[in-house]
């Protein structure tokens, strides 16, 4: 069985989901294979078609000198076979399976030739050891840039060799310094790009970011790190736009998905995720910057074991603004703060001072949430007093704890509430008639 087809089985939620009354785990779901998406497909108003894969001209790896046993340096000849791949109209870049490739960190450059497919079947590994890493590189491992109409696939592997990265980390030992690593792939200033079926695992700090991009279909793919691994985010969203992530699998020490400054148009749909934080909106403020996101959709979600749920997080003294956000047919299990936003985040060894400004959140849609609580506070809506969060509306949530009861917080938080909603959350209705009228704000953001 092909690893695309595995993770449809494990991640495809059928809804509505079970009720509350059902044993709250993984089991209780049921799970059946949901088809990809036809052979022609349309990215955000880019077509693609598995037509356009025929008559490729295959650069392999091997024949430009690659060894492929996990301890040869294989890195120039992935840069010679990326020049003839990148060179050469309807090229496929081959990665062969049944090998392991030790790459160190390369950036991968474009403008290429028409329809180039990079097709990833063999593992990819990085080298293991932070003191010896290129410090030309000091935060890419596996980066492409500048590229159009591109298509990333396969079943094969890229592995951070993260560990002793982690073992060095402030947030590992305070004695350490904190300082930044690599991700493991990074796309940059692209755009019309697929990437479907890959695995990345054990990165050195982020995963899998897509940077000031326009048009990217994320399919199939996923994402593994232990659930203490620090900064292992899944995959980070910045600066981009129409971006579709499906069917993926990501469990991780760090956000399973975050998205951060200059994003819009971002829909998520059938995401597992854990062990990992959560999927975040945020962090956005820092050290009293701008940041906006909006224009985001998460559709079918299963989230396990998570130390978050559905988080936007914001440091105070920041501006911009997260609105026009939509939340539905979610799934919780044993998950610590299932609804958050917090608008005073502080990921800092220090205290963070107080300020007055901070990144406004409005227009935030939670639709037919359920599932269990780790903690007391199911629903946290922890707002500034000078620049609340409004126009927030509770649909159809039924939030229970294993082991006592739930509560909603709230502070200078106003909105409403529709169907059954548990905990109750008074705290955050408003007597402000443009709030009551939040059905009315739904939010529009189907790609």
């Amino acid at each position: 069985m092909r690893k695309s087809t595995f993770l449809c089985f494990i991640i495809v939620l059928v809804l509505p989901v079970v009720s509350s009354t059902e044993k709250d785990s993984p089991d209780s779901f049921r799970i059946e294979v949901q088809d990809e998406e036809d052979d022609d497909f349309e990215v955000l108003g880019l077509l693609y078609s598995e037509s356009e894969h025929e008559n490729k001209v295959t650069v392999n790896v091997d024949e430009f000198g690659a060894v492929g046993d996990g301890l040869s340096d294989d890195t120039q000849a992935f840069v010679n076979a990326w020049k003839q791949a990148c060179t050469s109209k309807n090229s496929v870049f081959l990665v062969p399976e049944g090998r392991v490739y030790l790459v160190n960190a390369t950036r991968f450059r474009g403008p290429c030739a028409e329809k180039l497919v990079i097709q990833i079947d063999g593992t990819i590994v990085a080298p293991d050891d932070p003191k010896k890493w290129d410090t030309k590189n000091p935060r890419i491992w596996l980066g492409f840039y500048n590229l159009t109409r591109v298509y990333f696939q396969g079943d094969g592997i890229i592995d951070g060799s993260g560990s002793n990265w982690w073992a060095a980390s402030c947030k590992k030992n305070k004695a350490n310094p904190c300082k930044g690593a690599p991700t493991a792939l990074t796309i940059d200033d692209s755009s019309a790009v697929r990437v479907k079926g890959i695995t990345i695992r054990n990165s050195q700090q982020m995963h899998f970011v897509i940077s000031r991009c326009e048009s990217v279909r994320v399919s199939g793919v996923e994402v593994s790190s232990p659930g203490d691994s620090p900064n292992t985010d899944g995959i980070h969203i910045t600066g981009s736009t129409n971006v579709v992530l499906e069917n993926c699998k990501i469990g991780t020490g760090d956000d399973c998905i975050s998205i951060v400054n200059g994003s819009s148009n971002i829909k998520m749909k059938n995401i597992y995720c854990g062990p990992g934080h959560g999927i975040s909106i945020g962090s956005l403020g820092k050290n009293n910057s701008t940041g906006i996101v909006e224009k985001v959709v998460v559709d079918k979600a299963f989230l396990h074991d998570t130390t978050n749920g559905l988080r936007i997080k914001t440091w105070q003294g920041g501006s911009g603004y997260v609105r026009s956000v939509r939340y539905q047919n979610v799934r919780m299990d044993n998950v610590s703060n299932p609804i958050i936003i917090d608008q005073f985040y502080c990921d800092s060894p220090t205290s963070c001072q107080n300020q007055t400004s901070a990144v406004e959140i409005s227009q935030i849609v939670y639709r037919d949430i359920s599932g269990t609580s780790r903690t007391k506070e199911a629903m946290k809506f922890a707002c500034s007093d000078t620049v609340p969060c409004t126009k927030i509306l509770l649909d159809n949530i039924n939030l229970q704890r294993k082991n006592g009861t739930v509560e909603t917080f709230c502070n200078s938080a106003s909105g409403s509430v529709s169907g059954n909603v548990q905990p109750p959350a008074d705290c955050l209705l408003s007597s402000d008639k443009e709030d009551e009228r939040s059905r009315e704000y739904i939010v529009h953001t189907e790609l």
